[in-house]
């Protein structure tokens, strides 16, 4: 029965097919790590705001110009993106590197933006308990941007140069699933830091 075996060998598949394999389960272990350091911050920031005296929050009334356009952005980047990977997903080359470009430019635009709303602060991040939080969560969250606007850029280039199929295409739903990650994110941080003071914690 051996020797059939070893002559007559079964072909087997290679690498992962679709979105299923061992790395979606990393990608998966990695979003729910991360998710629960994003946890802890926010955790804190509704702790001391609770705990503190009135004047804790140094921005009662934060400025939504750019933070509101802003988050919109970031969200229609995860749609962008997608769309690009349902472009690999109905054999579009055209509609993939397109959609995940979209989503590249505006993750840039996002991080371009949010970089000026730092310089535009009166505060620095040794300031106050609030600066520290405010500074480390945002930064936090920027430093997953630039990853997966990396990410995004090496999709793109394997994408044009043909990697990628229906069957195979978990790095693109990986690098897609993490993107949109990113972009649930931002909202439980921009919901923190400038929706609850407009609506009346730690004022």
């Amino acid at each position: 029965m051996a020797e059939q075996v070893i002559s007559a060998p079964r072909s087997l598949p290679v690498g992962p097919v679709e979105s299923h394999g061992v790395g979606w389960n990393g990608m998966a272990c990695l979003i729910a790590s991360e998710a629960a350091l994003f946890g802890y911050l926010l955790f804190s920031y509704y702790y001391l705001g609770a705990s503190n005296p009135r004047g804790w929050l140094m921005e009662p009334h934060p400025d939504l110009h750019l933070a509101l356009p802003n988050t919109l952005l970031l969200l229609a980047s995860s749609v962008a993106a997608w769309w690009g990977e349902r472009g690999v997903r109905q054999e579009s080359k055209g509609q993939a590197l397109a959609g995940l470009a979209l989503a590249l430019v505006m993750g840039t635009v996002f991080a371009t933006v949010q970089v000026y709303e730092w310089h535009a602060k009166t505060y620095a991040p040794g300031t106050s308990s609030y600066a520290s939080l405010y500074f480390i969560t945002t930064g936090l969250h920027m430093a997953h941007v630039v990853i997966g606007l990396a990410v995004l850029a090496m999709l793109i280039l394997w994408i044009a140069f043909g990697y990628f199929s229906p069957l195979r295409r978990l790095p693109v739903s990986n690098g897609v699933l993490y993107w949109h990650f990113v972009d649930a994110v931002w909202l439980f941080v921009f919901t923190t830091y400038y929706l609850t003071p407009l609506l009346g914690f730690a004022r």
